[in-house]
């Protein structure tokens, strides 16, 4: 497993991270050819569940993980040492409280159900970002927490709807934890439509299409936006198994497609 050395830290604590998105896209890189270069090579869809278990050596467990608030929706968790974890027993139709060993990687049973494979996916590898990137941040840093807000001194990261679904949205970030979100959403986009052949499988669509340069003006014409916000989507949805909405951001951060969408 390539271990992630960040070049700067936050001075403040010493663990927080300091890396650019060109950064994470590197470092994606490298994992994948430590994984399975040939997803180097020819676009693909990365096996999540796989790559958590088999190259991270993460523990991976299925629960409907509970929070006080319905309206913010648990996706995903990173237990980084031994925990007590809130989860719903349909069986007994209450709360219960599950005992996950360290190095374990939760998964929502929401977004495991059929139709939601790209929300699972993203969330998966959301979480695989938290459990390579963060660690030091959660163990070392001022992070020592539950966001389930029932263990004070649990060390683990639940990711809320609203954190994976942050991925692409224009605002700037006055957080440290919205710092640790954006790391996680885009090392999901960058592990699951790596540069080395999300760049050239683009082109060779805009090429079919008969489109010579970039980028595709959101607002110009019905036939630019169809190809930016449909087209191009569905062909990097079905090749790389995200959301079409996760395959549109990424071609907007890559300079394929500008103005609002």
């Amino acid at each position: 497993m390539i271990l992630f050395r960040p070049k700067r830290v936050d001075w403040k604590d010493g663990v927080t991270p300091i890396v650019s998105d060109a950064e994470i896209d590197h470092y994606a890189e490298a994992v994948l050819h430590d994984y399975k270069p040939e997803l180097l090579i020819k676009p693909g869809t990365i096996r999540f569940e796989h790559f958590l278990e088999s190259y991270l050596g993460a523990n991976l467990e299925y629960h409907d993980i509970y929070n006080k608030d319905p309206a913010r929706h648990i996706f995903g968790a990173t237990i980084f040492q031994e925990a007590d974890v809130q989860v719903f027993d349909r069986e007994q139709g209450r709360i219960s409280v599950r005992r996950v060993p360290s190095n374990t990687i939760i998964l929502d049973n929401y977004v495991m159900k059929p139709g939601k494979e790209g929300l699972a996916l993203f969330t998966g590898i959301h979480e695989a970002g938290h459990f390579l990137m963060h660690r030091d941040v959660y163990t070392q840093g001022s992070f020592k927490h539950s966001t389930q807000e029932s263990d004070s001194d649990a060390v683990y990261k639940c990711c809320r709807q609203e954190d994976i679904e942050s991925y692409g949205v224009r605002k700037r970030y006055t957080t440290a934890s919205q710092w640790y979100e954006h790391h996680a959403n885009y090392f999901a986009a960058a592990l699951t439509m790596p540069l080395k052949t999300f760049k050239p499988y683009v082109w060779q669509i805009l090429n079919e299409q008969g489109v010579r340069k970039k980028p595709l003006v959101i607002g110009q014409g019905y036939d630019t936006d169809y190809i930016a916000k449909d087209l191009i989507p569905e062909f990097l949805s079905e090749v790389y198994g995200v959301s079409k909405r996760a395959a549109f951001i990424r071609l907007r951060k890559c300079g394929f497609v500008t103005g609002l969408p």
